[in-house]
């Protein structure tokens, strides 16, 4: 297995991979390249916290799937754009062959994987800490796991959870699901924020496989998740699930 990090920009991959020689380095400096020079041409693309009309123009792979995604979640395109990131790298390994690989782009992953593997949990709950993790199956399609905050992170949120997951075929939509949920947890106590969250959840149903919420002394799910397992205490950049 090749283990390593990609650093360009604003992106920080964390990659595991069962190929060698993919230059998947070139592939997001590419991909970043089309979306860069989008956002000088349409500055709206970058502000906007709710989505926009997806232009007829001739798009991008990047920008179009940042587009949708954001009309099925309600927010702006940048919202999903690690996902996105993710989901497009991903998607380049398995064309080249590969049938286990996890990138990790500041905790929105995309995966693909042939035997069991444990994703931790980070959410710093004072209850649960960081020492859950997922146990995900082993599988021959991509998977997305993406997690919104209103606590850690400098992504906006207008939450106040500890953590919201959700888990999909596309981590590019999980992302911008991850987002809309936790924007819903909002309320006076742990419990009214996670009521916010189960309910507006449950109006995108359609668009995810499960989600894992957290707020203070109340957890909740929705839909289906991978096993939920006790681990050794998580540390954000170790390589849990890796």
């Amino acid at each position: 297995m090749n283990f390593s990090h990609i650093d360009i920009g604003e992106t920080h991959i964390r990659l595991t991979t069962d190929l060698k020689g993919h230059d998947l380095k070139r592939y997001i400096f590419d991909i970043r390249h089309d979306l860069k020079d989008y956002i000088f041409k349409n500055k709206d693309f970058s502000l906007a916290i709710e989505p926009l009309k997806i232009p007829d123009d001739d798009l991008s792979d990047i920008v179009f799937r940042m587009y949708d995604s954001s009309s099925h979640s309600d927010v702006g395109p940048m919202a999903c754009v690690a996902g996105t990131i993710s989901e497009l790298s991903l998607d380049y390994l398995i064309e080249r062959g590969s049938s286990y690989s996890i990138v990790e782009n500041g905790g929105d992953i995309a995966i693909v994987n042939d035997r069991k593997v444990l994703c931790g949990i980070y959410s710093n709950n004072d209850v649960l800490g960081n020492s859950i993790a997922f146990e995900i199956k082993k599988r021959k399609g991509p998977l997305g796991i993406c997690t919104s905050s209103g606590k850690i992170g400098h992504s906006i949120s207008f939450g106040k959870a500890d953590c919201v997951t959700v888990l999909g075929r596309s981590a590019s939509l999980c992302d911008g699901l991850a987002t809309r949920i936790a924007n819903a947890a909002a309320g006076e106590s742990s419990q009214d924020m996670v009521a916010g969250a189960l309910e507006c959840a449950d109006s995108y149903r359609e668009f995810f496989d499960g989600a894992l919420i957290i707020c203070g002394e109340h957890v909740a799910t929705v839909g289906k998740l991978p096993k939920l397992v006790e681990t050794d205490e998580f540390i954000e950049g170790s390589n849990l699930g890796y």
